[in-house]
């Protein structure tokens, strides 16, 4: 049932797969290498806040020059958080126009190829999760990848880069969203985890205090994941460049709609604020 719910959140329009609600596609922003595919979006860069909000898995969006759009696997399984963060892109959305901050946003699925991991980690290119073949994915060597790299990786970092130098102060929020349960595992509590490296933890710690102070919520600390892997894109542009950061993920049983989305980024908003201040 809920696979068959986000199926039917999500169509195809010229720039990829967008969620059926009342919020409309960013206009893609850039992005374009080698005039073949839009790899990210940008909102609000002109934004004067001290934030960047970011979306490593906004989409789940297959360029057609990958199996010609196609993974090889189910419209259920694509719809799933195994090709994307569910309601992610709308909550990041919503949380860079209330913290007057840009926000990046991914153009491509994480199945084609995950942002959120180094060039040289082995599941870069995913060929199974949760359970899932991806066929697109079994024969892709070391060529394929280098293209995939070349053609939405590497551009999408290059904007994150440039977008995070704006500002001296620049803080890194990055904003995932975790299935309530993966196949065969115990169902998870916790409403929104925050995630941090043990290499700084100045501004997760303090949240996570905060949060924890909200006594409807369910908090994860470094749950349901850890928040250190060396190569993601916090370690990459927050924790090598001593920015101020945190990666919040929302349940995605939570998000499935442009008001729940709104809901979560103006609770966050504010919270995020005060935790900055108090610094």
């Amino acid at each position: 049932m809920w696979a068959a719910c986000l199926m039917a959140q999500t169509m195809r329009s010229r720039n990829g797969p967008i969620c059926l609600s009342r919020r409309r596609p960013a206009r893609p922003c850039g992005g374009r290498s080698k005039g073949r595919q839009v790899a990210f979006r940008i909102e609000g860069e002109a934004r004067k806040g001290r934030w960047l909000v970011t979306c490593d898995h906004a989409s789940n969006h297959v360029p057609d020059w990958v199996g010609d759009g196609d993974l090889g696997i189910p419209a259920a399984d694509m719809a799933r958080h195994i090709a994307w963060d569910v309601g992610a892109a709308g909550v990041a959305s919503d949380l860079g126009r209330l913290l007057d901050s840009p926000v990046i946003l991914s153009d491509f699925s994480r199945l084609v190829i995950d942002p959120n991991r180094g060039e040289d980690d082995p599941t870069l290119v995913m060929k199974l999760y949760d359970g899932t073949i991806i066929p697109a994915n079994r024969h892709a060597g070391p060529e394929e990848v280098e293209r995939r790299l070349d053609l939405l990786y590497r551009p999408y970092h290059a904007a994150y880069a440039r977008l995070a130098a704006l500002r001296p102060d620049r803080v890194i929020v990055a904003v995932h969203s975790f299935t309530p349960c993966l196949r065969g595992r115990t169902q998870r509590p916790w409403h929104v985890g925050v995630l941090y490296s043990h290499l700084d933890e100045r501004f997760s710690k303090p949240l996570i205090a905060r949060l924890q102070a909200e006594t409807d919520l369910c908090i994860g600390d470094n749950e349901p994941y850890s928040g250190h892997l060396p190569g993601d894109a916090i370690d990459r542009h927050a924790l090598r460049l001593g920015r101020h950061n945190t990666l919040i993920e929302v349940r995605n049983d939570l998000i499935g709609d442009s008001v729940s989305q709104g809901h979560w980024a103006a609770r966050l908003a504010p919270i995020l604020t005060e935790v900055l201040e108090g610094l």
